[in-house]
């Protein structure tokens, strides 16, 4: 299938990975970036602070090869992309094995990856989205839904849009993006200290026009990238990244729930 919200999905998993460090943004990440509201004190940071020494393109540095060093994490969050809001939910591994979810034009999509075969599960919404973006005919439409309807549509290795799909899974080919511009990761700010899930970050603010960009550091443990956020521009959005380095349980669907790409007549949503 190559439907237009696919490609976005691909996309958006890159997007994930490979802006981290002048990505996407929440109003959340904003204000942390400004500091605490008037009368509230900000989150005590660790002590001593783990990046007294560093400037905030240090720590940028170090986080970077933290995260491009996980085994697995999940990544979730809503991006713009093409002008439209995609919502992601992906837990993915090193073993380009993964699970998750995404949504886009009210309609949503479940995703699995596991032995090099992808399984894909859209609603209604995502499957006539998908292919009236590719100029399919409503009788045509009508009767692939018929098919893929409730089932999980099975995508084999060299098959139409594995390859796409795919890509949302292997968290190498994601990472490897993250240390290729290190220009993107230098004239940044460290604003305030906040908080991730609890857990105690450094912040790193970058300004770029009309965008600003957000990355938080995990001052426990390795240095991990914990969130990113983007305000203003065309394309803003937040990202949060947690589970780093813990296994990824991927249920693979009864092949009663299955039908196999090849099974749909060629022009299919594949």
């Amino acid at each position: 299938m190559r439907s237009h919200p696919r490609r976005k999905a691909r996309a958006a998993a890159v997007v994930c990975a490979a802006v981290v460090l002048v990505g996407p943004a929440t109003a959340a990440a904003t204000a942390a970036a400004a500091g605490p509201p008037a009368g509230i004190a900000a989150p005590v940071a660790p002590s001593p602070d783990p990046f007294a020494d560093l400037t905030a393109d240090e720590i940028a540095d170090r986080a970077v090869t933290a995260t491009r060093s996980a085994t697995s994490l999940r990544m979730e969050g809503r991006i713009v992309t093409d002008g439209q809001p995609l919502d992601i939910d992906f837990t993915v591994d090193d073993q380009d094995e993964c699970t998750g979810r995404m949504k886009i034009d009210g309609g949503t999509a479940e995703l699995r990856k596991a032995d090099r075969v992808t399984y894909l599960k859209g609603d209604e919404a995502f499957w006539r989205v998908s292919m009236t973006s590719q100029g399919m005919a409503e009788a045509q439409i009508d009767t692939t839904i018929e098919l893929v309807e409730g089932r999980w549509l099975k995508i084999a290795p060299g098959q139409p849009g594995s390859s796409d799909l795919g890509g949302v899974c292997d968290l190498d080919e994601l990472l490897s993006d993250l240390g290729k511009d290190e220009e993107k990761r230098t004239g940044l700010t460290r604003g305030p200290d906040t908080e991730v899930d609890g857990t105690p970050v450094a912040t790193l603010v970058k300004k770029d026009g009309e965008e600003t960009s957000t990355v938080s550091v995990s001052q426990e443990g390795k240095p991990y990238i914990l969130k990113m956020v983007r305000t203003g521009g065309d394309e803003p959005g937040s990202i949060t990244f947690s589970d780093h380095d813990k296994p990824v349980e991927v249920v693979v669907p009864p092949a009663d729930e299955t039908v196999d790409l090849s099974k749909l007549a060629p022009g299919g949503p594949a």
